[in-house]
């Protein structure tokens, strides 16, 4: 797989169990799905940062995510 595309995947996953994580808090419920999707979040970020040869910095991040998204475009 890709660094990029690992990257920006763990990225979106992470940013999408936040909501349920909250969502699970608020009506005194196991936030099991959202904790099983952040860690492969987690997961997919740690292998990106490990893989890649030189690393991200933070200002690599946005380049990736265009990157990502002109390759795999749709339309």
């Amino acid at each position: 797989m890709d660094t990029d595309l690992a990257l920006v995947l763990g990225l979106a996953l992470a940013v999408l169990s936040i909501p349920s994580m909250v969502s699970a808090f608020a009506d005194s419920r196991a936030p099991r799905v959202s904790v099983v999707t952040l860690v492969i979040a987690v997961g997919l970020i740690v292998y990106a940062l490990i893989s890649h040869p030189e690393g991200y910095g933070p200002s690599d991040i946005p380049d990736a995510i265009v990157h990502v998204i002109a390759r795999y475009k749709f339309w």
